[in-house]
């Protein structure tokens, strides 16, 4: 699924996996992912590595729920019987504490500062910002009611990192694990 053009890059959206209601006593920051935000961020996972969209680089948000998520998606996409997904080598990952309740605009530059020699870049974020981040980016692919937990919307970014701007990187593929 990756492009033949050298400059290209695949920006990968994902939504963190659902999880755990808070309480007023729980920090929203502290809330874990629910069992089934486990098996979706696996099965999230899962679906890149068979797509071959092993990113080089992961930008996370700090927040509990999404560094579950991208565990999740870490494990799925090392693949074990029968999946058997390939392990590539290993990301950067950056835990980034401006992710969690970014705005669009502040999402777009924490890409904008991905290595630009990096093929495929993960962020893994919230809503709105995540979902609306991915309208920017693509205002024609977009479901207009957003990312829902555990989605991933595939960009094609032929501008690489830094020349990513409003309606510049289409969206190639989505998946969701569950409906």
């Amino acid at each position: 699924m990756t492009d033949a053009d050298p400059e290209t890059r695949t920006l990968v959206l994902l939504r963190h996996a659902k999880a755990e209601q808070g309480s007023d006593a729980t920090d929203d920051a502290e809330r874990p992912l629910s069992t089934r935000g486990n098996a979706d961020a696996a099965a999230a996972g899962a679906w890149l590595a068979h797509h071959g969209l092993l990113p080089d680089v992961v930008i996370c948000s700090t927040a509990r729920r999404t560094r579950q998520t991208w565990h999740g998606v870490a494990m799925g996409m090392t693949g074990s019987p029968p999946e058997g997904g390939p392990t590539g080598p290993r990301p950067t990952v950056r835990y980034e504490p401006g992710a969690y309740d970014a705005h669009p605009e502040e999402l777009l530059s924490l890409v904008r500062t991905v290595d630009p020699t990096a093929r495929t870049a993960l962020l893994i974020a919230h809503n709105p910002g995540i979902s609306l981040l991915s309208a920017l980016l693509d205002p024609e692919g977009v479901d207009e009611e957003g990312l829902r937990t555990a989605e991933l919307a595939v960009h094609r970014c032929p501008d690489g990192w830094m020349g990513l701007a409003r309606a510049g990187a289409p969206i190639t593929a989505r998946h969701t694990a569950r409906d």
